[in-house]
């Protein structure tokens, strides 16, 4: 599973206008997505759909892929004056869908992701219940996420970030602070090479996004206004869901799956012991594996 950098990644993918704003996404290539079923990518916090780059050709191989840059990220648009919120993300990405004529998706998201993928459930149920129009979920895989605020603890550069002061520490973020940050991320067992951080500053800067991290960050507070919303949804959805958690990550690690199984009646939960909060990057083949282990038992009941 190798490396592809940032300016390739980009030079496949296409935009669509939301709002008056371009939105960066990429597809499987057309003459590989007949009669594949539909995954939805979702990435995370602060960087962009590239994190499913070792992970992209051989899930093509299965599924038609679409792996949208959320509003702020990545390669898309990022304006300093934008009200960020995980609702308004989940508006652009079913936007996205229906313009891809998508009305029924698997999602497998991670950390921001799976905010807005349980904000997506959540939709999801409503158009059961109340017999609406609209994208239906078959399945979920949640990777490393802040899926109950009780035990989502920000940790250095994100709570300073997510504070009073973000807007300050935001303008003049360092490439080295950065950098620190993301290293600080992964698992003891994986040595994150400095071409991957390069490319994860680099796309992160991308039209100075660096200034509009401390907005995007606000979503913490989202998690703890809609958590009866988003939690329950979990607790009672009938959509079948897997969570694959790196226990190394300190954020969202051991505490999370522990608080998953207390929550989550029958949980289907994977623990990777040897992965940090970056288990599509630093596990790929594991990922991969228990991803579609998940979807072949889901093919034989």
């Amino acid at each position: 599973m190798e490396f592809t950098a940032p300016e390739l990644w980009k030079e496949k993918g296409m935009y669509f206008n939301y709002i008056s704003h371009q939105i960066f996404y990429r597809v499987s290539e057309p003459a590989k997505t007949g009669g594949k079923p539909p995954l939805l990518l979702l990435h995370g916090f602060p960087t962009s759909s590239w994190d499913w780059h070792k992970l992209w050709p051989l899930l093509s191989e299965k599924f038609r892929l679409i792996a949208p840059d959320m509003m702020g990220f990545g390669f898309s648009d990022k304006p300093r004056e934008y009200q960020y919120s995980i609702l308004d993300q989940a508006d652009m990405i079913e936007l996205l869908l229906q313009k891809s004529k998508i009305n029924k998706v698997h999602i497998l998201a991670h950390d921001y992701g799976d905010t807005v993928a349980q904000e997506l459930l959540a939709r999801h149920q409503d158009r059961i219940q109340f017999r609406e129009d609209g994208v239906l979920i078959n399945s979920v895989t949640l990777l490393n996420g802040g899926l109950f605020p009780e035990v989502h603890h920000a940790k250095g550069l994100h709570k300073i970030l997510s504070g009073p002061m973000g807007k300050y520490v935001a303008k003049f973020l360092s490439e080295k602070k950065f950098k620190d940050n993301m290293h600080a991320m992964f698992g003891n067992n994986y040595d994150v090479s400095e071409k991957e951080l390069n490319a994860f500053w680099q796309i992160v800067n991308f039209n100075h996004g660096h200034r509009v991290i401390y907005k995007l960050l606000q979503y913490l507070n989202e998690k703890k206004s809609y958590r009866s919303r988003w939690v329950e949804t979990l607790r009672k959805t009938e959509v079948p869901v897997r969570f694959i958690d790196g226990l190394q990550d300190s954020m969202f690690g051991k505490e999370m799956a522990k608080r998953y199984r207390e929550l989550i009646t029958d949980p289907d939960i994977v623990e990777l012991s040897d992965s940090g909060h970056y288990p599509q990057i630093e596990q790929p083949e594991e990922v991969l594996k228990h991803f579609l282990v998940f979807h072949e038992n889901m093919e034989t009941v």
